[in-house]
């Protein structure tokens, strides 16, 4: 049986320590797929559960040195999570590294700038007198080869242990990891001080020992300083989720024989009866039952205008009441509401790798090999060619190649893509756009073709009165429109067709006070009703219907013809056996959907509608909304096949759709962007969900790839162009192993902080 699993795997150090655990787990039988994120610290696995289990792939990380938990797993003693536990370790190694390493540094420097004197000279003719001669005397200490290479060592060792051990487990899984880098580096760094201390004590510079521990402790205060503000900074990137996941209430108002009880949500169950008063947030999603309010559903949708509930409209767990006070059933709970489905769609689209990261892997995989190479030949050309294999100054070549390994970071390309995806994803599902995964989100960057359903995207999927026109209104005593949609709207009111709803919704909002009580109501499905209102016979429905009852519809003929070349739908009213009028409907456009197909033009997307009403209908809709190219009268097994076609013929083609009808389409599609006003399968089967109803989402959706595309080329870009500078400025002697330690650093914060400015993005 497959099953899919997701680990929390601390311990990763670079993108390197990802790449080694996706090699090792996948050498286990019955792994069909793993997928692990440095940036999101997780593995999503599947696996099939007769060949292996969850243990065996814990145990087998594990044995990489990593540690493999639940997420948000939090610790008894301090209520703290792994993570910050993790965070805080660093920030205290850092701290008590920089305070050992700070008397070696400074003596560096005062080294440099020739304060330091070994000799005291009271008579110095230095103008600041005594005092500055006593204090340089006295900072010759800093430079007492016992002291430092005290310090060094706890620093090396104990506070750098960390490195040693990930590099450990690196080596014997066969695989290259950036703390090997800090290790080799550091500790020829330390060993060759170790050694001039202790058998070259007569080899001076300034009149002092020639040694280099302050480069050992600096590298790897430096390193820890990075990693803390690497952690600060991933921790941002996935900030959103963790603020969404806030926003959903602890605790339900339940009623049990008028009774209110309040309990956890764990404890809610399905067909419970809640109450939401004004200003709490809904605990789980429902149908109203008593009540009417306004409900603010910006958390989900990112409209900011509240939503009107009343009886038998749907509520949605983690929505915020406004204003008024309301029962309703509980129909999801839990991992099925709505709220916690948007985080599962977008945690695992987080999780997810865009094509563009594979460029980056492949690099990171080859990267540390190639750096150890030129290291060694760094060294092997500075101190045979270059200097001449002089061993008084054999330092000189050895510094160089430190210099090679501490400057060379793979972590930033490995951070390049997914730190842009966790941000961007992250900012769509703030404002209600859900991009399920990153390969979807890279491709959405290159359509040229969109494909629209008609029914429930372009237009509302409701019907609209558009005319109401009277014939024999004298005869009838009817003295206006009102007066016929009163008394076709009051018949109505029994029917369950919806054209019959439609004029009794449209009559109730406009003419609630006035609608009246049918008598001897009959339906006919597919034809018509009869009714008695007011003491008048009311006969509705189609011409042939009214004709059966030998109502005289001659002079309807022109008007019918008008509205079949307008694509509306005609309905006849008759009055005591006379005709009275007709209503027509037609399906209401969406607000913004002839502005968004013209945006799309504007961008050069070329725009089709595709939809199984009569062509007549898809033409009108079409001419409305400014599209040209209209395919009509397609059979829902078809449209995926009409997909097909226009990818065939070489199109990057978007779907956009709601219905069931349309799932095939937006699977077949290279992008399915699923409104989610829609159906579930719809929505399951979408690439991107667009909680609004309001199509300019869709032009956001874009935009927002777009911008997190740029991103991620950005800070590929910037982590190619650092290694491809920094190593031969290294190779050729020009750079200090500390100022390569601090710059390695830096450009895996400053793609982090690219990252985290698409939180900045306007839509």
């Amino acid at each position: 049986m497959i099953k899919n699993s997701s680990l929390k795997i601390y311990g990763m150090t670079c993108t390197l320590c990802a790449i080694t655990i996706e090699t090792a787990v996948n050498e286990i039988e019955g792994i069909n797929k793993i997928n692990v994120s440095y940036a999101a610290e997780k593995a999503k696995l599947q696996y099939d559960n007769k060949e292996t289990t969850l243990d065996n792939i814990k145990e087998k990380i594990e044995l990489l040195g990593f540690s493999v938990g639940e997420e948000n797993e939090k610790n008894t003693s301090n209520g703290l999570t792994r993570e910050e536990i993790e965070r805080n370790k660093l920030r205290n190694l850092f701290i008590i590294s920089a305070i050992l390493s700070a008397p070696l540094i400074l003596g560096m420097i005062l080294g440099g700038t020739g304060f330091c004197h070994s000799d005291f000279n009271p008579d110095s003719a230095n103008k600041w007198g005594t005092f500055i001669e006593t204090l340089r005397w006295k900072a010759w200490v800093l430079h007492n080869w016992k002291l430092q290479l005290t310090l060094a060592t706890i620093v090396q060792f104990i506070i750098g242990f960390r490195f040693y051990k990930s590099s450990f487990y690196a080596l014997m899984s066969k695989t290259f990891t950036m703390d090997l880098l800090v290790v080799i580096g550091t500790t020829a760094a330390y060993f060759y001080s170790l050694y001039t201390s202790l058998f070259k004590t007569l080899t001076y510079t300034l009149g002092m020992v020639n040694l280099y521990f302050e480069s050992s402790v600096t590298i790897i205060t430096l390193v820890l300083l990075g990693r803390y503000l690497e952690s600060i900074a991933k921790n941002r990137t996935a900030n959103s989720m963790k603020e969404l996941s806030k926003l959903q209430p602890k605790t339900a108002r339940v009623l049990k024989n008028n009774i209110e009880y309040p309990v956890p949500i764990e404890k809610v169950s399905i067909g419970d009866i809640l109450m939401v008063k004004p200003g709490e947030k809904i605990p789980v999603d429902g149908v109203v039952l008593n009540g009417y309010s306004s409900v603010d559903e910006s958390m989900l949708t990112g409209e900011s205008i509240p939503v009107e509930k009343k009886k038998d409209d749907f509520v949605t767990g983690a929505s915020i009441n406004k204003n008024g006070t309301f029962t309703f059933k509980a129909t999801k709970i839990g991992s099925d509401t709505v709220f916690s489905n948007i985080i599962r769609l977008v945690e695992e689209a987080q999780e997810s790798k865009a094509p563009i990261q594979k460029i980056a892997d492949e690099v990171s995989g080859l990267f540390i090999p190639a750096v150890l190479s030129i290291s060694v030949s760094t060294f092997l050309i500075w101190y045979f060619i270059i200097l001449h294999h002089q061993p008084f100054i054999i330092d000189i070549a050895i510094i160089h190649a430190v210099s090679v390994l501490v400057v060379s970071c793979p972590c930033a390309l490995g951070l390049a893509t997914p730190a842009a995806l966790m941000v961007g994803m992250g900012k769509g599902a703030e404002n209600g756009i859900l991009i399920k995964n990153g390969t979807k989100l890279e491709q959405a960057c290159k359509i040229d073709t969109i494909v629209f359903d008609k029914t429930g995207t372009l237009t509302t999927g409701e019907l609209d009165i558009t005319d109401i026109i009277l014939f024999n209104e004298k005869a009838l005593n009817l003295n206006n429109q009102k007066d016929l949609l009163v008394l076709a709207a009051s018949a109505e009111k029994l029917s369950e067709h919806p054209i019959g709803e439609a004029i009794y919704r449209y009559a109730k909002h406009k003419y609630g006070d006035d609608l009246k009580t049918a008598d001897k109501f009959e339906a006919f499905p597919g034809k018509g009703i009869t009714a008695v209102v007011d003491n008048k016979t009311l006969i509705i429905g189609t011409s042939n219907f009214l004709k059966k009852y030998s109502v005289d519809l001659l002079e309807l003929k022109d008007t019918l013809n008008k509205f079949q070349d307008q694509s509306k739908t005609a309905i006849l009213v008759a009055v005591n056996g006379v005709l009275a009028g007709t209503i027509a409907l037609s399906d209401k456009i969406k607000d913004n959907s002839a502005k968004v197909i013209s945006s799309l033009k504007k961008i050069n997307i070329e725009v089709y509608m595709l939809t199984g009403d009569n062509k007549y209908t898809a033409l009108s809709v079409a001419n409305k909304v400014g599209i040209k190219n209209v395919i009509a009268e397609v059979q829902p097994e078809n449209k995926a096949e009409e997909i097909s076609k226009l990818k065939t013929n070489g199109h990057i083609v978007a779907m956009v759709g709601d219905g069931i009808n349309d799932s095939p389409a937006l699977a077949t599609s290279d992008v399915g962007f699923a409104m989610g006003t829609g159906t579930d399968t719809a929505i399951e089967t979408g690439d991107i969900v667009i909680l609004k109803e309001d199509l300019t989402a869709l032009l956001d959706a874009i935009k927002l790839s777009k911008a997190t595309m740029r991103k991620i080329r950005q800070n590929l870009f910037w982590a190619f162009i650092y290694n491809i500078i920094a190593i031969p400025v290294a190779v050729t002697g020009h750079l200090n192993p500390v100022i390569g330690a601090a710059a390695m650093s830096f450009s895996s914060i400053s793609v982090l902080l690219n990252s985290l400015s698409l939180k900045r993005f306007k839509f």
